[in-house]
């Protein structure tokens, strides 16, 4: 996994995305502080059970696969980390990449999830010109 993007991102992150992917969703809820906050599609989970109702309905609405793309930390001391991944599978607007924002608490593991449409930065987005 060392050419992997998720190579250099915290234990708790990469077994988050790792977990989710197998469909192991009990273990991955592991991954969280009891007092988690996910904020997915414009809706908000607070709590581990929240999560663990959010992870279910998640899996059993639809079919899909991720595949990260990159991975970034935004802030080491406060400990946030950015993955993009790319979904691909039975879902309105397939494929879309997002981007996973995780803060993670002082024990390492995840305190914080956004997940959000990935948008170009804004200078990837400019047109060079002569």
């Amino acid at each position: 996994m060392t050419n992997s993007p998720l190579a250099g991102c915290p234990d708790a992150v990469r077994a988050y995305l790792s977990l989710t992917a197998a469909g192991d969703r009990a273990a991955a809820v592991v991954c969280f502080a009891e007092t988690a906050h996910v904020v997915d599609d414009g809706r908000d989970y607070r709590g581990t059970e929240d999560i663990r109702g959010w992870l279910d309905r998640v899996a059993g609405r639809y079919t899909y696969t991720t595949t990260p793309l990159s991975a970034r930390t935004v802030d080491a001391v406060a400990g946030r980390t950015v993955v993009t991944c790319r979904l691909e599978g039975a879902f309105p607007g397939s494929p879309v990449d997002l981007d996973y924002r995780f803060d993670l608490d002082a024990a390492g593991r995840i305190s914080r999830l956004e997940i959000v449409v990935s948008r170009p930065a804004p200078e990837t987005a400019m047109e060079v010109t002569g």
